[in-house]
């Protein structure tokens, strides 16, 4: 019996919630281990298993796999979700890469200092309305499909997805003139696979608790190449 992949990252979403996402879209049973102390940061660096010193890191098919981007792309090509061919795969490349954009703003703001928070989410707002979303819809309707590529389910609707969630959490009203993909929503919610990750009980996270973000930023000021946030 093979392994389950095992994840280790904060008790909270951060960069690892896109992991959680598409291995659940995938049908794929992972196992969560959460890094609430320093020591337990500092034997992983210790050991050797984050080569970079960060986090996220998922052991996966006897891998040791860092940086999110790479470890998204390995069961997102093993479950046949990256597109057929190469020019396929490009384009999902290129949409995820813009949703990455509006993601990073989005995980960022629960450390934007309060006084400048207001300022950050109409940006967020902005951008959301005027550029992201409006280039995926565009995308839906030019070729009238189901799916962004290949008119099959890919890791660009199942990242989609996952950012349109958010962004509802901010403002549900940001979605309105979006038809195309708020039936997208709808139905990639209703795969069984997601279906399932959406019901309460589900390794899915919350939003960010302040316990939570004071716990990580504890962790990362105590060991500096501890790198919670920016990296890729």
């Amino acid at each position: 019996m093979a392994t389950k992949p095992k994840l280790f990252y904060f008790r909270g979403r951060g960069r690892m919630e896109s992991i959680h996402w598409l291995l659940a879209a995938a049908g794929v049973e992972f196992e969560e281990e959460f890094i609430e102390t320093t020591e337990q940061y500092e034997k992983l660096l210790k050991d050797g298993r984050l080569l970079f010193g960060q986090v996220p890191m998922t052991e996966i098919d006897g891998m040791v796999l860092t940086q999110t981007r790479a470890i998204l792309s390995y069961p997102a090509a093993k479950f046949d979700l990256y597109g057929k061919d190469l020019k396929e795969t490009v384009r999902i490349d290129m949409y995820t890469e813009g949703m990455a954009d509006l993601n990073e703003m989005i995980i960022v703001l629960p450390l934007c200092p309060p006084d400048q928070k207001e300022a950050k989410i109409a940006l967020i707002k902005e951008r959301t309305t005027d550029r992201y979303l409006p280039a995926f819809e565009k995308v839906l309707k030019s070729h009238g499909q189901d799916y962004l590529v290949g008119n099959t389910l890919s890791r660009a609707d199942i990242h989609l997805v996952e950012l349109l969630y958010y962004v509802e959490e901010l403002d549900p009203s940001l979605l309105a003139n979006f038809p195309l993909l708020k039936a997208l929503k709808t139905r990639i919610s209703n795969l069984p696979t997601v279906k399932k990750f959406l019901q309460p009980g589900s390794p899915r996270k919350p939003p960010i608790d302040e316990k939570s973000l004071e716990q990580a930023k504890k962790i990362s000021r105590k060991k500096r190449s501890v790198d919670f946030h920016v990296h890729h």
